[in-house]
């Protein structure tokens, strides 16, 4: 997909907040610091229109980005981070748990992982929450470009195995520095379009 148009349309701590057009969202969903921002911006050749940090968990709401007027990708907060404190923590349960279970525009979730690590228990955690939802999920292993190019398969086989993906469900190896993937990407988001 060629992208034209980009814009973060709103950051929404409630479903109130959230968009009412009625085009389809695809969420991407992390530990905090696995390169969300990172996928989004090399997906659609921005440098930085979702901010990227060095510091964990600075994605506290639902930021919503509009492409080509098309759909939405749905930046949600990363977990895993424990410098937050358990109240923010069970807010954001909350507001995610309402988003994936309510949201009639969600049409698939794209679950970023780093391809260096063994997914942890945070992901497979996360990837049954989706699938208790029933919800499509790709999973996307990122950093690609930080492990051995021998290693790939082997590293995909760990993270298709911990996660327990099911055959419904697609793994891709993606490189926000290289761009590798992401072509895969596109036509995997474009059959939910």
């Amino acid at each position: 997909m060629k992208v034209n148009q980009a814009e973060i349309v709103i950051s929404a701590a409630s479903k109130k907040q959230y968009p009412t057009e009625p085009i389809p969202e695809l969420a991407l969903a992390g530990r905090s610091n696995v390169g969300k921002s990172s996928f989004i911006n090399k997906m659609i050749q921005r440098k930085a229109l979702a901010r990227t940090s060095s510091k964990p968990g600075k994605t506290r709401i639902l930021n919503f980005y509009k492409i080509n007027e098309q759909f939405h990708f749905v930046d949600v907060p990363g977990y895993g981070y424990a410098k937050v404190s358990k109240t923010e923590r069970e807010k954001w349960g909350k507001m995610m748990e309402e988003y994936f279970s309510q949201r009639e525009q969600l049409q698939a979730v794209l679950l970023i992982t780093d391809i260096r690590h063994a997914p942890t228990k945070d992901d497979v955690m996360m990837y049954d929450f989706l699938k208790a939802f029933e919800l499509p999920v790709i999973v996307v292993a990122t950093k690609l470009d930080k492990i051995p190019k021998n290693k790939k398969d082997t590293y995909l086989k760990r993270t298709r195995t911990t996660l327990n993906i099911e055959a419904t469900d697609d793994l891709i190896a993606f490189s926000a520095e290289t761009g590798e993937g992401k072509d895969k990407a596109w036509k995997l988001i474009e059959a939910y379009l």
